[in-house]
């Protein structure tokens, strides 16, 4: 298996935690809680720096949100948002956690890390 990425935000899956998180991006953003969002998403979806980053970049790449990680990993008790690295199918190493993504300002800062 080679090297996956696993990107989690701070976030719920559910359609109204999205709608609300919209919202509070664009009147709040200072106090948004997904340092990660923050970096890698403008108010409208994704930034172009960093979806040419992810198209070209050579790493596996996998996105998530909380809930849908705790499901997945019940036992891996984290703050949000984080980045492992996955090598093995049950192996996950902490890559950047909520205080390493609260240091980034911008996103290629973020992107220089890989």
């Amino acid at each position: 298996m080679s090297t996956k990425l696993i990107f989690v935000y701070n976030a719920k899956s559910n359609f109204w935690n999205k709608k609300i998180d919209f919202a509070h991006k664009i009147v709040s953003p200072s106090t948004y809680k997904c340092d990660l969002c923050a970096l890698t998403h403008g108010n409208f979806g994704e930034t172009e720096i960093w979806k040419n980053f992810r198209e070209h970049s050579n790493f596996d790449m996998e996105f998530i949100y909380k809930d849908q990680f705790e499901k997945l990993y019940p036992n891996i008790n984290t703050l949000y948002p984080v980045v492992f690295k996955k090598t093995t199918l049950t192996q996950l190493e902490t890559m950047l956690n909520y205080s390493d993504l609260a240091k980034i300002e911008t996103v290629e800062e973020l992107i220089k890390l890989f």
